[in-house]
């Protein structure tokens, strides 16, 4: 039902749509907005009052509306603005309301109402709300009802915003008490049929002044004190009331009613107002956390990646859940659960914990110890689980028998599967490398990614296995070190570990500075490095056909052919990696060059130090004790084993998103020849499945062009603004009314930061804060303070005196690669960036994880 506002205002047009529904309403008239608008057409604001002050009413005016209520004794004059009471701005308490005003003091009343609609506070609200100033304003005259109890009604929980509750305020008298907030009232809220009260002790209430008109304040009798103010039949009578005008207007209603000899009347009504900014409880909670998976995709990332890494994650653990036991039965009846591990909030790409937890809940263990299970799998908020994930005790012991002697059998065959993945996959991207990608047509490209995703991006299960397995075996590791009590060092597993020379991830960074130092030791390509930009130095390497220049062209060439993809920001489609643009990768060499850093300046053995002493210590430890000695030992060699895999595979994951990348690089390509799109790189604007649909004849929508152009606007607004809280809460439609931006559990750190020592070493030295490394040449010494990194990243750490890391674990890969160079680091800290800035001086302890601030510099 819809009414119109245009001369009568909101609060007006509301009272007959009440009465249209056949709601008892107190008889009322309106005078409408254009009658001050005569009055005060060509004033300026501040000759309102006095214009208003010096009118006087047509002869029988006021007669004439009060004639239509004969017989009644008092009025209520309230206002009724155009825009008082929408959906959007309701202008609660904004305008001034009279009531009990006797007949000879209607028109002085309508006055004052008209002075409210002009009155400093109104303009404020009007410009705070980017409302436009109105001169118009009903006002409404309504016969006064002498209720025995009045009140305030939502149709939805507004402390919560829980749809399916109804929320009931009363008190005894009046309501203006309860809306003024003068009054303690009861509360009453209604949900599944059922009535819960919260007894507010009323000692006082708001009743007519008979003798003076208005209201006097009086006391409420001590017997009904503490009673409540509405029975059980009056509460439900408001219900159907809210009921009624949420079925006839669309949206659940803030309504205003009062008591009078037994009889409901609807006072008022209006939308309950920023509707948008409540979430509702009531439906669907969802966790949202990107601590760890920030490392892979840092800042915000576009509609093609987030559409390629949702399916690539969703294939991943249904695998994963596969390996560990789930029936194929059960996986099929839960592709919700797998197609929503992730989430895009504002750009940025989140863990779906619940969806985490769902999954673990599917693991035949969950149904004998399910706390155990969350405990084992670090999972600290519980959410409710279907029933249907429960197995009986039996048939979950004998899914555990199955999936354990399936698991070893894997584990054995761990490292051929690995080889065989490796040869496949080392033949797929050779294959893949040949292939001139700009001679293909989108029908084309398109069929290579789809071949490519069939032969191996669905093949990704040794990977996952080597993941699990690395976890279950570092964890042993960890727990051996601590009950056979080798150290009193805590990270002495961690230590262990260390010197491992087949991690690739260390690679990249000690040949880039190996180039660096060749470059440094020629005079001529020292001055090119130093005085020309990262693309002049390039175009002069390509053109050069001296003996220097030639062979770092072609050392150059070559790392870029092995590490190409190994940059900031690789696992996401849209970066441009330095396979696409060498002349990134000399930026990098440039800013070696400038600041010094050389092969002499960072080589050292710190990890061998490490290792050796943590061994030596081992061995001392159990020297009499030869079964631990060898139990840890035996977990020590597949712990390392499998660390080292699993840094290697991911380099490995890397390549193949590389190849990704250039399908769709190539696509840009040919649809900006095609005139499809303006940009090359506007195609990272649209999801996979988008692109796929247009080419296929699929596509909801032909409009590319508008399509992108709305998107690339909200990106840019989203880079522009601060990113969501790293962990948040969602209820219902996770884009409506959820705040992304929740402070509750933002940490500010008084005193010491703790976190995970990750390589020994003290340094006391100035922060540097980077939430970009792409925008940093060099950090100088500095200690590099960030969130979170990926592999790309290590081009910028031989500059840094030490690593503190925000996110992350011993496993991470800034933990990893900062042990590799011997570089001080700590991950996980709790509060960084919300305690430490660049500027601020700090003494971290790479042992003890401890970072003291220093004050006085």
């Amino acid at each position: 039902m819809k009414t119109n506002t245009s001369d009568i205002g909101g609060k007006a047009a509301n009272l007959r749509a009440l009465e249209q529904l056949g709601l008892r309403v107190p008889r009322w008239t309106a005078i409408p907005a254009s009658h001050i608008r005569e009055i005060l057409n060509g004033l300026a604001p501040e000759a309102f009052d006095q214009a208003i002050d010096r009118y006087t009413f047509p002869p029988a005016f006021i007669d004439t509306i009060l004639a239509q209520f004969p017989g009644v004794p008092f009025f209520a004059v309230r206002s009724s603005a155009i825009d008082e009471d929408g959906a959007a701005f309701s202008f609660a308490g904004q305008f001034e309301t009279h009531l009990f005003v006797k007949p000879e003091q209607v028109a002085e009343n309508i006055k004052k109402v008209w002075k409210s609609a002009y009155s400093p506070r109104i303009l404020e609200y009007r410009r705070h709300n980017g409302l436009a100033q109105d001169l118009g304003i009903a006002v409404i005259i309504q016969e006064m009802v002498a209720a025995e109890s009045a009140g305030v009604a939502f149709g939805i929980n507004p402390a919560n915003g829980n749809r399916k509750a109804k929320v009931i305020s009363a008190v005894y008298g009046l309501g203006e008490g309860l809306v003024s907030g003068e009054l303690d009232s009861d509360n009453y809220i209604l949900e599944n049929e059922q009535i819960s009260r919260q007894i507010a002790d009323k000692d006082r209430q708001f009743v007519l002044d008979p003798e003076n008109g208005g209201t006097k304040i009086t006391e409420v009798p001590e017997a009904a004190r503490q009673q409540p103010v509405l029975s059980d039949v009056q509460i439900l009578d408001v219900a159907e009331m809210l009921d009624t005008c949420r079925r006839a207007f669309g949206k659940p209603q803030d309504m205003e009613f009062a008591f009078a000899e037994g009889k409901l009347y609807a006072l008022q009504a209006r939308p309950v107002t920023n509707l948008h900014k409540i979430p509702d409880s009531s439906a669907e909670y969802m966790l949202w956390d990107n601590s760890n998976i920030i490392e892979s995709y840092p800042g915000v990332t576009t509609p093609l990646t987030f559409s390629f890494i949702s399916q690539s994650y969703e294939g991943a653990y249904k695998l994963f859940s596969a390996f560990m036991g789930v029936e194929d039965k059960v996986i099929r009846q839960n592709e919700r659960v797998f197609a929503n591990t992730l989430g895009l909030m504002n750009g940025r790409v989140y863990y779906n914990l619940r969806t985490w937890y769902h999954m673990l809940a599917m693991l035949p263990g969950y149904s004998i110890n399910a706390r155990f299970m969350e405990k084992m799998m670090g999972v600290k908020e519980r959410f409710d689980i279907p029933e249907h994930y429960r197995l009986s005790k039996g048939a979950a012991w004998w899914r555990i028998l199955k999936m354990a002697v399936q698991m070893y059998g894997r584990f054995r065959s761990l490292p051929r599967r690995r080889a065989a993945f490796m040869a496949l996959l080392e033949t797929t991207i050779s294959t893949y490398k040949q292939i001139n990608f700009s001679e293909k047509n989108a029908h084309e490209l398109m069929a290579l990614y789809l071949e490519f995703e069939r032969k191996l991006l669905n093949e990704w299960k040794a990977p996952l296995l080597n993941d699990f397995f690395a976890m279950i075996w570092f964890g042993l590791l960890q727990k051996r070190c601590e009950q056979y009590k080798i150290s009193d060092n805590p990270n002495i597993h961690n230590d262990l570990l260390c010197g491992s020379s087949d991690i690739i991830s260390t690679q990249p960074i000690h040949r880039s500075i190996a180039l660096a130092t060749e470059i440094a030791s020629s005079p001529t390509l020292k001055t090119l490095f130093e005085t020309q930009t990262a693309n002049e130095i390039w175009q002069t390497l390509q053109q050069a056909d001296d003996a220097a220049s030639l062979h770092i062209k072609a050392e150059i060439e070559r790392y870029i052919l092995d590490f190409g993809e190994r940059c900031i920001g690789e696992l996401k489609l849209e970066t441009v990696s330095y396979t696409q643009n060498p002349a990134l990768f000399v930026r990098v060499l440039k800013s070696y060059v400038e600041t010094g850093i050389t092969a002499a300046r960072t080589s050292g053995n710190v990890e061998e130090s490490l290792r050796s002493n943590a061994e030596a210590e081992l061995n001392k430890a159990l020297r009499n004790k030869p079964f631990k000695k060898w139990r840890l030992k035996s977990t020590l060699h597949k712990a390392r084993s499998l660390v080292s895999a699993r840094e290697n595979l991911r380099y490995e994951r890397t390549r193949a998103f590389g190849i990704v990348r250039a399908i769709f690089s190539a696509m840009g390509d040919n649809w900006y020849a095609e005139n499809l799109i303006d940009d090359p790189r506007d195609i990272f604007y649209l999801g996979k499945e988008e692109i796929f649909a247009f080419i296929e004849g699929r596509a909801v929508s032909q409009r590319l062009r508008e399509t992108i152009a709305l998107r690339k606007a909200e990106y840019d607004e989203y880079r522009s603004q601060a990113a969501p809280a790293e962990r948040f809460a969602t209820w219902g439609m996770v884009y409506h009314a959820n705040d992304f931006f929740s402070t509750g559990k933002v940490e500010v750190i008084e005193g010491d930061l703790k976190g995970v020592g990750c390589c020994p070493g003290q340094v006391r030295a100035r922060v540097r804060v980077v939430l970009n490394p792409g925008e940093v040449r060099s950090l100088d010494g500095d200690i590099l303070v960030t969130s979170s990194t990926d592999p790309g990243w290590v081009t910028l750490f031989p500059s840094a005196s030490a690593i503190i890391v925000e996110r992350g674990s011993l496993l991470s890969h800034s933990a990893i690669v900062s042990r590799e160079m011997g570089i001080p680091c700590i991950v996980g800290v709790t509060g960084l960036l919300k305690t430490l800035k660049t500027g601020d001086w700090v003494e971290m302890d790479g042992s003890t994880g401890v970072i003291k601030r220093i004050l006085d510099v």
